[in-house]
């Protein structure tokens, strides 16, 4: 869940302070409570002549702006009928695929990478995301989609020997994300690898121009058969990285990313619960008006 607009929430500590003062004010006497002793006050009330609970009818407006205020902030859940825009806030995940991920005495590279890739999905409900695999070569194995089904499906059957090719060249994935997200105003790609190949120049290169096409890039290690280049990995995606076996940095930053300054988009993607929070300010508003009658 998100807040479209959630600076309306400053106004619930003034709701808050305002309802405490009433409180500890007490039941309104008409005046008579700041000339009466609280002993003289409480026996009026106890004939009857008194209402006990006038504080708490002052507190019904408040809690109808309660109410209001957390409409009005736009809580808001990722819609899974969200209509694709010409791949508009695309997300690519690019696998690698190479031997030393998916071979040797390393079982768990390509199981991580694989349930990696899987959460990322599972965590951008409402963003189309594409995928490309990679060893010595790239290749666009979906384009962005926002049916996550597609991508499970093409995920789970990945093994070794999906790619024959022998080396890693993250080059050649990355630029094959900026051909796949041409004309895009904005998106993101998330680089899923052992580090192999990603501090060679011509990576570094096109790393540099998708920056310069406002495509942000995150990356997720996974072990390989000659460990993790950790460092390799964040000096091409400074966006942010994490360990594939915990992924939810990356994922947050992605959600994050995900929210452009287009509100019409954002309204399409996402689905406001505002109105049905804010419709909540009715009930104490008509008991209110209720025992004023």
């Amino acid at each position: 869940m998100i807040l479209l607009r959630p600076w309306w929430l400053l106004a619930l500590p003034l709701i808050a302070a305002l309802a405490l003062w009433l409180w500890r004010r007490g039941p309104d006497a008409g005046g008579w409570q700041t000339v009466l002793p609280a002993p003289m006050l409480g026996g009026l009330a106890a004939l009857g002549w008194l209402d006990r609970h006038g504080g708490r009818a002052h507190l019904a407006p408040l809690a109808g702006a309660a109410a209001l205020a957390l409409g009005l902030a736009g809580p808001a859940l990722p819609r899974a009928d969200m209509p694709v825009f010409a791949q508009s806030d695309a997300v690519l995940l690019a696998l690698d695929m190479s031997p030393s991920v998916t071979g040797g005495a390393n079982a768990s590279g390509l199981a991580d990478a694989q349930a990696a890739a899987a959460q990322v999905i599972a965590g951008l409900a409402g963003r189309p995301v594409g995928l490309i695999l990679f060893a010595r070569e790239a290749y666009a194995a979906s384009a962005p989609t926002t049916d996550p089904q597609v991508l499970d499906s093409l995920i789970a059957v990945l093994d070794p020997q999906t790619l024959p090719d022998r080396g890693s060249n993250p080059a050649a994935a990355l630029a094959l994300a900026g051909q796949m997200l041409a004309g895009t105003s904005r998106a993101d790609l998330v680089l899923i690898s052992d580090g192999g190949g990603a501090d060679h120049p011509a990576a570094l290169a096109e790393a540099e121009r998708l920056r310069q096409k406002d495509i942000g890039l995150w990356s997720l290690s996974v072990e390989g058969t000659r460990g993790t280049d950790t460092a390799a990995l964040t000096g091409l995606a400074p966006q942010g990285s994490a360990d594939a076996t915990s992924p939810a940095a990356v994922i947050a930053g992605l959600t994050r990313s995900g929210l452009t300054k287009d509100t019409q988009l954002t309204m399409l993607r996402y689905r406001d619960l505002g109105p049905w929070i804010a419709a909540l300010a009715l009930i104490p508003l008509l008991m209110q008006f209720r025992r004023q009658a």
